[in-house]
């Protein structure tokens, strides 16, 4: 697909829903509205960060060099940062809207995972003062590091459309999270050691789910060997899903000074990384097979 293509989709699906999601509710309490409407802002960051342009001032650059002419009511960077920031909600909106219309929401089952977020180089935390009472520290397993502030909790169905993210602080308990993450679902969950206990079993159970993890090496697995490779084998869906995030979407890097923010700036990767997935099925291609969506 051309970028030109790509951006034209995005453009009418969001300008499509966005004013559904927004319903009788005003964005604006007073003033004018900008120059610049809220679906070309969200189409512009969808389109930046599918580029890698992560930060506010690349992706405002990018588009007064290359599509002023598509986007006339670009005003100044302040403005744009400001404006896309306050999207933050019509943004989450928009993207439960888009993993409906994937059947994602249905899908019998999910797999979940977690991965740092943290905000400065470890040996900075003593004196980093971003996020102040919010941010702490934590242990990264897969990378067998320790860093500062905070972790991300994240849940795809079996296709790897992403169907729920949420944010504690880096030492934050991944089963704590998981009932963020597993309201109103039902079905088959899989996880990792980090969400192994008989009692969160248990009371998922209660809920209508089945959460299925690897167990420790000490312990005894009566389950079928093959079911169990199988799980391993899917749970690597999940793998790749984070691992886009962080490589073309550079989730890890925060770039951001308070939470507002940072919900904003998480939004639109994951809204980003799922009309990926949405494109890919209009165009017959593999779900996550991002690379290559954009013709060069």
């Amino acid at each position: 697909m051309s970028l030109e293509d790509f951006i034209i989709t995005i453009f009418c699906w969001i300008d499509d829903q966005l004013a559904a999601c927004v319903g009788n509710r005003r964005l604006r309490q007073r003033g004018f509205a900008p120059a610049l409407s809220d679906s070309e802002v969200i189409t512009l960051e969808v389109v930046g960060e599918f580029l890698g342009l992560d930060a506010d001032v690349q992706i405002w650059r990018y588009a007064r060099r290359h599509w002023r002419a598509w986007f006339p009511g670009l005003g100044s960077r302040t403005a744009f940062a400001k404006q896309a920031a306050n999207l933050w909600a019509p943004k989450q909106r928009l993207h439960q809207r888009l993993i409906a219309h994937l059947g994602a929401v249905a899908d019998p089952i999910h797999l979940v995972d977690g991965f740092p977020l943290p905000i400065c180089v470890i040996t900075r935390a003593p004196r980093c003062r971003l996020f102040a009472g919010e941010a702490n520290h934590g242990y990264c397993a897969a990378k067998q590091e320790y860093y500062y502030g905070f972790h991300g909790h994240l849940m795809i169905s079996f296709d790897g459309v992403i169907t729920g993210l949420t944010v504690t602080p880096a030492s934050g308990s991944e089963r704590d999270a998981l009932w963020d993450l597993v309201e109103e679902r039902q079905g088959l969950l899989i996880g990792d050691k980090g969400y192994l206990g008989a009692f969160l079993k248990a009371d998922l159970m209660a809920a209508g789910i089945d959460l299925q993890t690897p167990l420790r090496s000490n312990m005894h697995d009566d389950r079928d060997p093959q079911a169990v490779a199988r799980l391993r084998r899917v749970r690597r869906r999940i793998e790749t899903v984070i691992g886009q995030l962080t490589e073309q979407f550079h989730v890890e890097k925060v770039r951001a000074r308070d939470r507002w923010h940072l919900t904003s700036r998480l939004a639109r990767k994951v809204l980003a990384h799922t009309f990926g997935i949405f494109i890919n099925r209009s165009l017959g291609r593999p779900d996550l097979q991002l690379a290559g969506l954009i013709a060069a």
